[in-house]
């Protein structure tokens, strides 16, 4: 058996913390546009409250929202795909690779939830 060479795992972790980071970004997007034909209402004073709802701004936003849940998710599977192939001398000791799947997870079904509220709120 050669040397232990747990870049390779790093180099995968480092990958699905970066989709998590994405996944984040996406979904904050995606909160900003759902709420800003809010916004807009809010701003635009009286006039502003007798015109139509913006449902467009609320169903992108939802959709954004779900995007970076699925982005995260995919990113899960793909990475426990990946780590799974690897060979156990490849693999770190001591340290506890399930934090960041755990992570994505979490994030993702918050993610998620945030679209079901979103969903359940929004105007119109």
């Amino acid at each position: 058996m050669g040397d232990r060479d747990p870049r390779v795992y790093f180099a995968a972790e480092r990958t699905l913390l970066a989709w998590i980071r994405t996944g984040i970004a996406i979904i904050g997007l995606g909160f900003v546009v759902a709420r800003f034909g809010l916004f807009l209402r809010l701003v635009g004073g009286p006039s502003a409250q007798a015109q139509p709802s913006h449902w467009v701004s609320s169903l992108l936003g939802i959709a954004l929202t779900l995007a970076g849940a699925l982005a995260m998710f995919a990113a899960l599977l793909q990475h426990r795909l990946f780590t799974s192939t690897l060979p156990p001398h490849d693999l770190p000791d001591r340290y506890q690779r399930s934090i960041a799947s755990l992570l994505a997870l979490v994030i993702g079904c918050l993610g998620v939830g945030l679209a079901i509220y979103l969903l359940l709120d929004s105007p119109g």
